[in-house]
């Protein structure tokens, strides 16, 4: 006890650092467990890294930035979507609200003449008793409340193709079919109706349609126009293009085929000469006073070979349309 207290200032000295080494044993001991934490986690981002460097397409490098270029691609695409949005337009229903069955028995009634009308205005013949697919709602006064707005959509659809099929001027209708909606098109005609249901996907619903028609080659290209540059959300996803029954023409280029309907235009929409005299024409050879002696026809000599000879042929079509109703966004 006298050399400590003869040497307190040692003693306590030593003790402080003793203390302080201690204390910094004790950091040093915490330092290094947090640099080891921080190696594994530096080893881990490494690794990820060298693993999304293999990778196809992989981040990039200081040359080329892929994750800049995805960022940017994405912008184009956003605006494309933005671009594209007026051209999926959701075909009005009919009616559009306050939908009951007195006031979608009125409105089909009166879409089903207005349609009838538009045919005869147009030259397109329909079926007789044609009621374009609602021949199980025709004259009823009383429907089933869940498939009132169903019904409604169906018949706004049904109305936007057919008055693109009228605008082509085809030279007739076959049939119209869509899907079943309600119990009554269970007792339908089996011709008014789809056995493929609609599809839903992350984005979309997508309704099937396909209609039956009668129209030349240049028809068939109107109707294929006016689709697609309608503002409606339609897709034609299948043509089935096979010759009408019984119906064949034949002649030179602008002759007008027997079978034609009347007023059809001549090849390339030129009139048509030839066979038939145009009005105010006299059907004779020009030059050739009407009673004289007409000269004789010289024969015309043979090249040899096939004759060309052009057939325009009445056509009968099926077209599978899809309409494309975009989900409401959450």
């Amino acid at each position: 006890m006298g050399w400590i207290k003869r040497n307190l200032g040692f003693v306590i000295s030593g003790a402080l650092a003793v203390a302080l080494l201690g204390t910094a044993g004790f950091f040093i001991y915490k330092g290094l467990a947090r640099n080891s934490d921080a190696s594994d986690k530096l080893n881990e981002i490494y690794n990820t890294l060298k693993t999304l460097a293999g990778q196809k397409p992989s981040p990039g490098n200081d040359k080329i930035d892929n994750t800049q270029i995805a960022k940017d691609q994405e912008k184009e695409l956003r605006a494309w979507m933005a671009k594209a949005q007026p051209c999926f337009q959701s075909v009005p229903a009919i009616p559009a609200s306050n939908i009951s069955s007195k006031t979608y028995a009125t409105a089909l009634g009166f879409t089903i003449y207005q349609l009838t009308q538009e045919a005869k205005a147009a030259n397109v013949t329909l079926p007789p008793q044609f009621f374009f697919s609602f021949d199980a709602q025709n004259n009823k006064l009383t429907m089933s409340a869940a498939s009132l707005d169903p019904l409604a959509v169906q018949l706004g659809e049904v109305k936007a193709i057919t008055e693109i099929l009228f605008a082509a001027r085809i030279n007739g209708l076959v049939s119209i079919q869509r899907e079943r909606v309600s119990d009554d098109d269970a007792n339908g005609p089996q011709s008014d109706y789809l056995d493929q249901p609609p599809v839903t996907n992350d984005m979309a619903v997508i309704t099937p349609y396909v209609v039956t028609f009668r129209s030349f080659s240049p028809e068939l290209a109107r109707v294929a126009s006016g689709f697609a540059s309608s503002q409606n959300p339609f897709i034609i996803k299948a043509i089935n293009v096979q010759p009408a029954s019984g119906v064949t023409a034949t002649g030179a280029p602008g002759d007008p085929s027997p079978d034609a309907p009347a007023g059809y235009p001549g090849r390339y929409g030129m009139p048509m000469r030839g066979a038939f005299p145009m009005r105010g024409e006299t059907g004779m050879m020009p030059g050739v006073m009407p009673g004289a002696e007409q000269p004789p026809v010289q024969p015309v000599p043979s090249k040899g070979g096939l004759q060309t000879v052009l057939k325009e042929q009445l056509l009968q079509i099926m077209l599978e349309v899809d309409i494309v109703k975009p989900l409401a966004k959450s």
